[in-house]
């Protein structure tokens, strides 16, 4: 399949993952809809809106940089008028915004709690609810989640149950999604690492620089979401899919080239 003209709305695309995929899906000549709040640079962070846009034309593709929280339904539905606006339509739709607290119950605070569902949960719903009329419309519709398999275990609960169960929340939504716009032939797919990912959150949040080197660079899942992206949208939905088993599908096997540092050993996802 050709990204050639489609039409891509990504949030959280200023930065890392996001912005991974924005970037590939753009050398092959996508148009992509840069939704994030991001508008002055955080240095811990990095990146905005206006300059992952410059990076997507650089790469090759159109980008319109429009400023949102997910969170602010006005605000969803302005963005989504927007890219209908400039590039006609909704082709593809990348569910990335994540905020991410790796605390005990009693060290979560509510306002973090409440940040976490309200853009991990809410904010995702209501960004798909409103491009749903407008991936009707496309010839091969898909959406992607960045969001885990739903290995249900309490290891995976007990470290950080506020963040565990809004994750678990997409991959749900994916489930639901599939069986609900499968007559209409829209997609619904999830995709998560098998490692930890070198992003700012696990810059910043995580385990530093240290994990950083044990981690892989966001390209391999900007290369995993190309290949489920590709796939026929009728025939390739309700996956909860890990990066490393997506890439054997294209045929890619050799994973080192994806390594921060390929010396050291891989640090498995918290939900691997």
């Amino acid at each position: 399949m050709s990204f050639s003209g489609k039409n891509v709305f990504i949030t959280g695309a200023s930065r890392g993952i996001g912005k991974a995929i924005a970037l590939k899906l753009a050398a092959e000549g996508a148009n992509i809809i840069v939704v994030a709040k991001s508008i002055k640079e955080d240095p811990r962070l990095g990146g905005t809106i206006y300059s992952a846009a410059e990076e997507i034309q650089a790469a090759g593709g159109k980008a319109l940089a429009v400023q949102c929280d997910i969170r602010d339904e006005e605000q969803v539905i302005a963005a989504v008028q927007q890219a209908i606006s400039i590039f006609g339509g909704i082709d593809i739709l990348i569910n990335n915004a994540s905020a991410i607290s790796m605390t005990s119950t009693e060290l979560t605070e509510t306002k973090r709690y409440d940040l976490m569902y309200n853009i991990n949960v809410r904010g995702t719903f209501l960004v798909t609810k409103h491009c749903i009329p407008f991936l009707r419309k496309s010839a091969n519709p898909h959406i992607l989640t960045l969001s885990p398999p739903l290995h249900i275990q309490a290891k995976w609960l007990a470290p950080s149950v506020a963040y565990t169960i809004t994750k678990y929340n997409m991959s749900l939504m994916t489930i639901g999604w599939a069986e609900e716009f499968k007559k209409e032939g829209i997609a619904a797919n999830a995709l998560w690492p098998m490692t930890t990912i070198a992003t700012s959150a696990v810059q910043n949040i995580l385990g530093g620089e240290v994990l950083m080197q044990h981690s892989r660079k966001p390209e391999i899942l900007a290369d995993a979401a190309r290949y489920i992206l590709s796939q026929p949208a009728k025939e390739c939905t309700g996956n909860l899919f890990l990066d490393e088993a997506v890439l054997k599908q294209a045929g890619i096997t050799d994973l080192i080239g994806y390594a921060v540092n390929p010396a050291n050993p891989l640090q498995p996802d918290l939900f691997i």
